[in-house]
């Protein structure tokens, strides 16, 4: 990165901070019946009745709820009944029951495409200057997630065997695939945070997908592992991983990556 380039970081940081939060929600709602996501939008669309709050304004007001400083529900329905005031629609109670009622009710499906949907679209409008000598390179990692201690979330991500029943949280283990050049999320697969199958390098074969000939896939040493490597080749996608440490890497290798 050049100097020019370093300087309007800031300013281009500074700048999308402050478009997040003049935002509202029925921008982002515009952008979900845009002619780009509409066709997504309308597939993942449940079966209901004409509510105040139907999934897609839903969605719209849970997304720029997540954008506020107050990120109490109380101001996402507040903001939503002043802009449909100022649209001259009728009036609606700025009651929070209806609105968290129907976040319960979207579908999480509709979620996950949207959330591949936009962030394709976003991956495939990157700058190629942005990229790496014109090959898009994709990031893999993981996290843990803790979650509220209902029964339903129990049953599904048990709390770790270490903690004494009833006093610890669900944990879910996340992986996720990540435009390097956008910073766009283009994939996440979710499981147990322990058990067969649900380490990092099982959920990553979920995610495969999200990686295309002539991609170059960056993870930590966590996903050195020859069986993926090999698959990731076969499928045309190169790999950049941290060498784990007490693995002896063969000539002409770097002594620290495998490329």
């Amino acid at each position: 990165m050049n100097r020019r380039d370093q300087s309007a970081l800031p300013q281009r940081r500074s700048s999308t901070k402050r478009r997040a939060k003049s935002t509202e929600a029925v921008e982002l709602f515009n952008v979900l019946t845009s002619a780009e996501l509409l066709e997504t939008t309308e597939a993942q669309l449940p079966e209901r009745r004409e509510r105040l709050y139907p999934p897609t304004v839903t969605l719209s007001m849970f997304m720029r709820q997540t954008l506020e400083a107050d990120g109490s529900c109380q101001r996402a329905v507040n903001g939503w009944a002043a802009q449909r005031a100022a649209d001259g629609l009728s009036m609606c109670s700025v009651r929070t029951g209806g609105y968290c009622r129907a976040r319960q009710r979207l579908p999480l499906e509709m979620v996950r495409a949207l959330t591949r949907q936009t962030g394709q679209l976003l991956s495939q409008k990157a700058a190629k200057q942005w990229q790496w000598r014109g090959r898009a390179v994709k990031l893999v990692d993981g996290t843990g997630l803790s979650m509220p201690d209902t029964p339903a979330n129990q049953a599904v991500y048990p709390q770790p065997s270490t903690q004494a029943r009833g006093v610890g949280f669900p944990l879910a283990r996340l992986v996720v695939v990540i435009c390097l050049a956008t910073g766009a999320a283009l994939d996440a697969a979710i499981g147990p945070h322990q058990g067969k199958g649900t380490g990092e390098l099982g959920l990553v074969r979920q995610v495969l997908g999200s990686l295309r000939p002539g991609d170059v896939m960056l993870a930590d040493a966590l996903y050195c592992n020859y069986f993926l490597i090999a698959t990731l080749m076969a499928a045309g996608v190169d790999v950049l991983l941290a060498m784990r440490w007490r693995r002896r890497c063969p000539a002409p290798c770097p002594t620290t990556h495998w490329w």
